[in-house]
C-alpha cells in the first residue's frame, strides 16, 4: 500500500468519455488516450465527472477501463488508473466494488453520496464500510456543491487512518478547509487538487498533486507548473500559471464537461462534440470564444516553434 499511495502525486487527468450518435466512441477513446499516453501525466481518473461516469452502463465502463489499459499498456507507460464511482446507497456501492474487483485499475475515486444530506457520523460509517470491502484502494472526492454535504476536515483525518483510504481529491472551494487539512493531514494521506482555478494556490500549499479536467489543453504547461513548484521554483510556476489561470474558467463557463469535449473535438482529437443527457454541447455563443482562444493558442505554439 505504501508502494501504491506513492503514485497519488503530479499530474492526473480526469479523461473524458468520448460519443457518437448516443454510443461509446471506441476510436476516438483509443486516440484520445493514445494522445495523452505521450504526454506528461502522471495518472488517469476514468468515469468520473468529467468522465461523465453516471450516465454509463456497466458493459461501458468496463469498455472503457479495457481500452485504456490495453492503450498504456502498449505505450509502455506506467500509468495508475482510477475508477471513478457514485451512489447513493452504500450497499450499491458494495456491489460496485465487487463487481470491479478483478479490473485492471489501481483505485476507486467516490464522493459523498448526493441527495441524501448524511451527516459527519454517516459519512464517516459509508466510507469505512466502502474501505473495509474494496479492494482496491480509495481516493475521497469531496466535492460538496455537488454532492450537497462536503466532508469536515476531522471526518476526513479519521478516514485516513483506513489502510484503504490512500488520499483525497480535493473540490471543497474553501481555500482555508484546503490549507487546514494539508497542515493536519498525516503523511502518508496524498491530497490531490482537482479544483481547477484554485489548485495553484492548492499547490503552492502543498498538495501532492492535481486531477484537472483543464489538463485535457495545454498539458505540458500544467505538467511544468506542477514541478516547478514541487522544485521551489516558483517564479517559473507563477509564470506558467498566468499562461493557463483564464483556461480553467473558460472551460468552466458552461457545465464541465461539455467546453472541453468541444475544445477537443475541434483540435481533432476526439471526433465528436457529443454529451449525453441531461448534459448539452456548448452554447454558440461560448463555442464562438472557444474557437477564438484555439486560434490564439495555436498560433502562440507555432510561433514558439518557429
Amino acid at each position: 500500500m505504501t508502494t501504491t499511495r506513492t503514485q497519488l502525486q503530479g499530474l492526473w487527468l480526469p479523461l473524458i468519455t468520448p460519443f457518437h450518435n448516443g454510443a461509446l466512441d471506441e476510436a476516438s477513446l483509443r486516440n484520445l488516450i493514445r494522445h495523452y499516453a505521450a504526454k506528461p501525466i502522471d495518472g488517469v481518473v476514468l468515469g468520473a465527472t468529467s468522465g461523465e461516469g453516471l450516465t454509463l452502463s456497466w458493459d461501458e465502463r468496463m469498455c472503457v477501463v479495457s481500452v485504456v489499459h490495453d492503450e498504456v499498456a502498449a505505450a509502455g507507460r506506467p500509468l495508475p488508473l482510477c475508477l471513478g464511482l457514485g451512489g447513493v446507497a452504500t450497499s450499491d456501492l458494495i456491489e460496485a466494488l465487487d463487481r470491479t474487483t478483478s479490473w485492471p485499475i489501481d483505485f476507486y475515486l467516490i464522493s459523498s453520496p448526493p441527495y441524501v444530506r448524511p451527516s459527519q457520523r454517516g459519512l464517516l460509517a459509508h466510507f469505512t464500510a466502502l474501505a473495509d470491502h474494496a479492494a482496491h484502494p480509495i481516493i475521497l472526492y469531496n466535492i460538496p456543491y455537488r454532492s450537497a454535504v462536503g466532508i469536515d476536515n476531522d471526518t476526513m483525518l479519521r478516514l485516513a487512518e483506513h489502510p484503504m483510504i490512500a488520499g483525497l481529491k480535493d473540490c471543497c472551494a474553501n481555500r482555508a478547509q484546503t490549507r487546514d487539512l494539508i497542515a493536519r493531514r498525516p503523511a502518508q494521506f496524498r491530497i490531490l487538487t482537482g479544483e481547477d482555478a484554485q489548485s495553484f494556490d492548492a499547490l503552492q500549499a502543498g498538495a501532492d498533486g492535481a486531477i484537472l479536467l483543464s489538463a485535457h489543453l495545454e498539458t505540458e504547461t500544467f505538467a511544468a507548473i506542477l514541478r516547478h513548484v514541487k522544485d521551489g521554483r516558483h517564479d517559473h510556476a507563477a509564470a506558467g500559471w498566468a499562461q493557463v489561470e483564464d483556461l480553467t474558467r473558460l472551460l468552466f463557463t458552461e457545465p464541465s464537461p461539455a467546453p472541453a469535449k468541444y475544445w477537443l473535438a475541434r483540435t481533432g482529437v476526439i471526433a465528436s462534440a457529443e454529451v449525453r443527457l441531461p448534459m448539452v454541447e456548448v452554447s454558440p455563443e461560448l463555442a464562438a470564444r472557444l474557437d477564438q482562444e484555439i486560434q490564439h493558442r495555436t498560433a502562440m505554439a507555432q510561433s514558439r516553434v518557429a
